[in-house]
């Protein structure tokens, strides 16, 4: 147990936002299935899974965002993989939805009437405890679940001693407009949540010291 606990130690201290990779080097496919299985198994609200992952590896589209992905200039054109993570629209994940009644029925296989049950509480959860009452609340709220997922897969990565970012830095409308030019994005049930590249990181380019606050500035026991 102690074993484990220093790996995971020295993963999180690992990780770190890599601004460019060794272009040189490819993530094994196995080591980024792994990667992806973190994301495909990391938990979401109600379980709904409010997202897709797209694996963007054609590098003309790359190119396109390139230009309006300002936090990006230095991964997008070395990253081993790149991925988009899209999140679901409020036309799926309002609590009337056809895509959560599927969900229910046919991923999670409820029953008949505990797919009531949830439906009535999930339609209270959106309406009353988060005031997910438009539809950009609750596109926010889909974003925040693809959030869970992409930590997942950076720590994974850590885990393997593969690199990644996590890029916000980047103009929605252009990216999203691109995708759906070329066929990737459905943009009546999408939105661009959050991007993130992997790969490794250059060996001339030290990583910088971690800081941080003091875990008791940032951590509160209430016993």
């Amino acid at each position: 147990m102690q074993d484990k606990q220093q790996q995971i130690r020295e993963a999180l201290t690992f990780r770190h936002a890599c601004k460019k990779f060794d272009a040189s080097r490819k993530i094994p496919q196995t080591d980024f299935e792994l990667i992806l299985d973190a994301a495909h198994l990391s938990p979401s609200s109600f379980g709904f899974e409010p997202w897709r992952f797209v694996v963007l590896q054609d590098t003309a589209l790359r190119k396109k965002l390139l230009a309006c992905t300002w936090g990006a200039q230095g991964q997008l054109p070395t990253a081993s993989h790149y991925v988009v993570i899209l999140a679901r629209k409020a036309v799926d994940t309002k609590a009337s939805s056809s895509y959560t009644s599927a969900h229910m029925q046919q991923v999670q296989k409820l029953p008949e009437d505990l797919r009531q049950q949830k439906a009535d509480k999930y339609r209270a959860f959106q309406q009353n405890d988060f005031d997910l009452n438009d539809d950009r609340k609750l596109f926010d709220w889909a974003c925040k679940q693809c959030y869970i997922a992409l930590a997942n897969m950076m720590t994974a990565a850590a885990l393997l001693e593969i690199d990644s970012c996590a890029i916000e830095g980047f103009e929605r409308d252009k990216v999203e407009n691109i995708l759906e030019q070329a066929d990737v994005y459905d943009a009546e049930h999408y939105g661009v949540a959050v991007m993130v590249a992997f790969g490794y990181r250059q060996p001339d380019k030290p990583q910088r010291p971690k800081t941080r606050r003091l875990k008791k500035d940032v951590i509160e026991w209430i016993k």
